[in-house]
């Protein structure tokens, strides 16, 4: 995980979004969808790194994802300076699943291999807790680069179709 080309992770966010209570400034339409902006910030080494392999790296080299087992704990921030306010944290569990370096299967919350700057990728969102509880939608990820040669920052869109009842 630790390179220049990181993989972003996907991520099933609302575990993380439903932590970021009042804070975070959501934009609902007149449709009900909610549009939530935030930023990941992710740091690949050091004592505070943010993103570890559980595991060895794939059996089949260092570019493939299959077999590939990490987990993730990084910051969410309202914006894309590491010093802007916290939100709360994106944690995620990764599992490489595929033979193919654009597919993966996600257990929650994790990255995909594949994923190049600029490219946004697109995720399902299903549920949440506290208000987010019953929410559907989808999350836009785009990696937006490599702020020191040990972070990457990515820059999530979530749009999501709140339940009344969901909210507490």
């Amino acid at each position: 995980m630790a390179s220049s080309s990181h993989i972003p992770s996907l991520f099933f966010l609302l575990l993380a979004a439903s932590t970021l209570g009042a804070v975070l400034t959501a934009a609902a339409a007149a449709d009900g969808l909610t549009h939530i902006h935030v930023y990941v910030h992710e740091t690949l080494a050091g004592a505070n790194a943010t993103a570890k392999l559980a595991v060895v790296p794939s059996p089949l080299g260092a570019t493939a994802s299959f077999g590939r087992i990490g987990v993730v704990d990084d910051d969410l921030r309202a914006g894309r300076d590491r010093s802007s306010q916290l939100l709360g944290w994106y944690q995620a569990l990764i599992v490489g699943t595929s033979l193919n370096a654009g597919a993966g299967t996600l257990s929650v919350e994790g990255p995909l291999p594949g994923f190049t700057t600029g490219t946004s990728i697109e995720r399902a969102v299903v549920g949440g807790t506290g208000r987010y509880r019953l929410a559907r939608g989808y999350s836009l990820t785009r990696i937006l680069g490599n702020p020191t040669p040990v972070t990457v920052l990515f820059e999530v869109d979530l749009y999501l179709l709140m339940h009344s009842a969901g909210e507490n």
